[in-house]
């Protein structure tokens, strides 16, 4: 039988595996929510990770953390961020709207991470606390909106954007080579007026150029974050500077230009960014189903 440790949350004490630096309200997740197995994916697990590192720095420099346990959060933080606790976050996508419980998973694992640096007995929660530290000036309501936006961006700049500028630079090498060859050209499958194979894959090109214009678009938005708003949009329990001081954080650690959302309200009310880069995605997937299938039923 695995080893366990006893850690609580406010319904009582709960055994958890000792291997892992998740607690308590984790481990009610996975018994509350045994439903299938798609867990979050690492771009949002590193965003956490982002959030709370920008988070303890913010509390440093406004003067509402020691110094020595937010320099300890940050530190477990950037684990979090640089993949290294990948395994302890083991929540499926399945559960409460807000993302609360897998605020509280990365809550949990950065303090148990921080309590084990500073020499402290892991599940304590001395001298470094899941909800009172780590989640300091925060609340599930503007962490995870904010984790969301920093994962669309950083997956939509580093690896989106690049693959289909890669895809498009192959396309238009192939126009430009294939720009004297003629063929029969086909509407509805049936033979037509000819055309050149060069100007079919111009055509290709400027879908892919389209769709990377698409999603570039959709980013000023997504780079407004939520953080800052706390529970309901009016920043309790959170100074007034923090919002602002924070995405200076975020901005400095991704090298993305995010900035505080103006209205903090419509930040956390709706996820109206999200839907705006969801629909520039399916334009794009819909215009690379094309081009292949094209390639498909003409080769």
């Amino acid at each position: 039988m695995s080893k366990t440790r006893t850690e609580t949350d406010s319904f009582g004490p709960l055994e958890v595996p000792a291997d892992k630096y998740w607690g308590a309200q984790t481990q009610r997740s996975l018994r509350n929510f045994k439903i299938g197995s798609e867990t979050m994916p690492p771009p949002l697990v590193r965003a956490l990770g982002v959030v709370k590192y920008c988070a303890a720095n913010t509390n440093l420099a406004l003067g509402d953390i020691d110094a020595k346990l937010a320099k300890a959060i940050a530190a477990a933080a950037l684990e979090v961020a640089e993949g290294k606790l990948d395994d302890h976050f083991p929540l499926v996508v399945w559960q409460t709207g807000s993302g609360t419980q897998s605020n509280m998973n990365a809550n949990e694992v950065i303090a148990n991470r921080a309590i084990e640096m500073l020499g402290g007995a892991i599940g304590s929660k001395e001298p470094v606390h899941p909800n009172d530290d780590v989640n300091r000036s925060q609340s599930s309501n503007d962490t995870f909106p904010t984790a969301m936006h920093i994962a669309t961006g950083e997956q939509a700049v580093h690896a989106l954007i690049p693959a289909l500028q890669k895809l498009r630079n192959a396309l238009n090498d192939k126009a430009q080579e294939w720009a004297d060859i003629i063929k029969i050209g086909r509407t509805h499958t049936q033979d037509a007026t000819p055309v050149t194979l060069g100007q079919e894959f111009s055509g290709y090109t400027t879908m892919v150029d389209n769709g990377i214009r698409r999603v570039e678009q959709a980013l000023p938005a997504i780079y407004e974050l939520a953080q800052g708003g706390t529970a309901v949009g009016t920043g309790l329990n959170a100074k007034p500077e923090f919002a602002d001081k924070f995405a200076e954080e975020v901005a400095k650690f991704t090298r993305l230009p995010f900035t505080s959302a103006p209205n903090k309200f419509e930040a956390l009310g709706t996820h109206d960014a999200m839907v705006e880069i969801s629909g520039a995605l399916n334009t794009v997937a819909v215009s690379l189903f094309k081009i292949a299938n094209d390639i498909r039923f003409l080769g």
